[in-house]
């Protein structure tokens, strides 16, 4: 067996705890190699450094490796208490608590306490997105984001909660969900206090203070202050409804409505409130409902002074200060302020006048028409009007 000389074996003797793992190079294309430029080893003795420089490197690898999937995780966050299987990963971890972002991108100032997250973001600019799905031919700009899109193809969703049993397919979505749970709000407005879980519905809300709406609709000119809301609002105009219920096979835009329709069938009201017992599907609409018994009316009109207790009815009653009337009817052209009027609207060419009074024929498309109209027969009838019942009896 060949013996390196002295210089060469201390290159790779990895008791010394002093001596690099990477004096000795592995080989380039170059000219230069270890013969050429130390002229103390042979060719033959250079490859036998190189195989023992790969060597350390596989079991390296190999160590990592087991130590991420044998759950040897010896460095711990003195903050939190989360663990991890090499130093580097508790040193990057450490920045989420200390706010450190230093890389910053260059084109529109968003700083990123990774370079490996500035280089994935920078992708955002240029559009790049290398990794495509074979099956549905969609591409990303990650390969983690592909790894996850697969899934909505397999079905996979390999992590459960141990409390409701809901499934997830991103362990990080498994522990946003878990805040349900716990009720772990860390996330806090400093305008009003509001509290959230996670720190993207922190930054989505404070927009409600800001005011900021940079996504335009280009059908009507609708801002809004997120993209996927602004592709929800698209399916008003497109009338596209992807959402099919299995049961009476309504139909909806997005998947929220149908899983809200579903407890029409079910009859699920698990949200009761607290003062009078009433009981409702969605926990919004108990919200609402408690308003009432508090006579909270936070949504006041800059115009006239009134004030409402949802925003919902103040948006409505804008639109008499502006005119504005956005509900078209394809048949006749009318608009309306509201949608409701709109569909009570469309009555009268789909339904014609089903609402009738007894006493002097009249008919109305409309059922509460016919309770306004009847208050009219509670003054003295007109000669010659008939009495109730006698409608249609003339012959």
């Amino acid at each position: 067996m060949q013996t390196l000389p002295s210089e060469a074996a201390a290159a790779v003797d990895i008791s010394n705890s002093q001596t690099s793992l990477f004096l000795v190079r592995s080989p380039t294309s170059s000219s230069q190699n270890l013969c050429n430029e130390n002229n103390f080893i042979t060719a033959s003795e250079e490859n036998f450094v190189i195989g023992i420089y790969h060597t350390i490197h596989c079991i390296y690898f190999l160590w990592n490796y087991m130590q991420a999937n044998m759950g040897d995780k010896p460095h711990s966050c003195e903050v939190c208490g989360y663990s991890f299987a090499w130093k580097s990963h508790l040193f990057s971890h450490m920045k989420t608590h200390t706010g450190e972002k230093p890389h910053s991108c260059e084109v529109c100032g968003s700083s990123f306490a990774q370079k490996i997250t500035l280089l994935n973001h920078m992708k955002t600019h240029t559009g790049e997105k290398p990794h495509s799905c074979e099956i549905c031919g969609s591409s990303f700009t990650l390969k983690a984001t592909l790894l996850y899109h697969m899934k909505t193809h397999t079905g996979e969703k390999p992590y459960l909660c141990e409390v409701c049993g809901s499934s997830y397919a991103r362990k990080s979505n498994l522990f946003n969900h878990m805040k349900k749970h716990t009720g772990d709000k860390q996330h806090s407005c400093e305008i009003c206090s509001y509290s959230f879980a996670h720190k993207l519905h922190l930054f989505r809300h404070m927009k409600t203070h800001t005011g900021d709406k940079p996504y335009s609709c280009e059908v009507c000119g609708s801002s809004f202050a997120e993209k996927s809301t602004l592709l929800s609002h698209m399916k008003t105009h497109t009338g596209e409804k992807p959402h099919s219920c299995e049961v009476c096979g309504s139909s909806f835009a997005w998947k929220s409505n149908l899983l809200s329709h579903m407890k029409t069938h079910t009859g699920e009201k698990p949200h009761s409130c607290e003062v009078c017992g009433s009981s409702y599907a969605w926990k919004s609409s108990l919200l609402s409902h408690v308003k009432i018994h508090t006579g909270e009316k936070p949504y006041t009109c800059d115009v006239c002074g009134c004030s409402f207790a949802w925003k919902t009815n103040l948006l409505t009653h804008m639109r008499k200060h502006t005119g504005e009337k956005p509900y078209f009817c394809e048949v006749c052209g009318s608009s309306f302020a509201q949608r409701s009027h709109l569909f009570s609207h469309m009555k009268t060419h789909t339904e014609g006048k089903p609402h009738s009074c007894k006493i002097c024929c009249s008919s109305f498309a409309q059922k509460s028409n016919l309770l306004s109209h009847m208050k009219t027969h509670k003054k003295p009838l007109h000669s010659g009007m008939g009495l109730e019942g006698e409608c249609g009896n003339s012959s």
